[in-house]
């Protein structure tokens, strides 16, 4: 019974499924990137539901050969015809499956590839935008001009920091050098101190 109910109930919701994709290829026939790949995820899931169906019917054929196989050779035979059949069910829907996830893919792909074109179309009249509000003759005499400042405030700066005039001639620096040898003179020859007597007093 729970077998029946399971099976009734896959077949139910293949049902929807079919009657879901008739119902959107009515609506359109030439549908857009996204309907079509919303088109194949439910051909998909459908096909998906009918694989569930083939793997659980080759279970049962495969424990009905076991249960018949020394007791009714015949309808354990029948049994692996039937096993057989589901197989090849089974593989075909494998290669259909395969088919629409490549097919569906290259969609999403497209759709990305043309999401891209035109994140870079907008990017580039955004750039032409900005470029026209430039002029190359006006940028060439900006950069000239802080070129202009730049150097005349090294020349500022150099003007500044230059000193005033002579600090002193060469007659006083000479002056000046001599002063310091005579005092050095001076303490070289310095009294010196009485010796230390050598033996005590009397």
């Amino acid at each position: 019974f729970e077998m029946s109910w399971f099976f009734d109930r896959m077949h139910e919701e293949a049902h929807k499924i079919k009657e879901k994709i008739k119902e959107k290829s009515r609506k359109r026939k030439a549908p857009t990137a996204e309907e079509a790949i919303g088109n194949l995820r439910d051909a998909e899931e459908l096909l998906i539901k009918k694989q569930e169906y083939f793997e659980l019917r080759i279970e049962q054929e495969v424990e009905a050969a076991k249960k018949y196989m020394k007791t009714n050779k015949k309808m354990a035979l029948a049994a692996l015809r039937r096993k057989k059949h589901h197989e090849q069910e089974l593989s075909r829907i494998d290669g259909v499956l395969t088919k629409l996830e490549a097919q569906r893919s290259a969609l999403e792909n497209v759709g990305m590839n043309n999401e891209v074109i035109d994140v870079l179309g907008q990017t580039n009249e955004t750039l032409k935008k900005e470029h026209a509000k430039m002029n190359i003759d006006k940028v060439h005499d900006l950069m000239d001009e802080i070129a202009d400042g730049l150097a005349m405030s090294g020349e500022l700066n150099d003007a500044i920091s230059a000193p005033i005039g002579d600090v002193a001639d060469e007659d006083e620096l000479m002056a000046e050098l001599q002063e310091l040898q005579d005092n050095v003179s001076d303490l070289s020859t310095t009294t010196k101190l009485p010796d230390v007597p050598t033996e005590l007093p009397s």
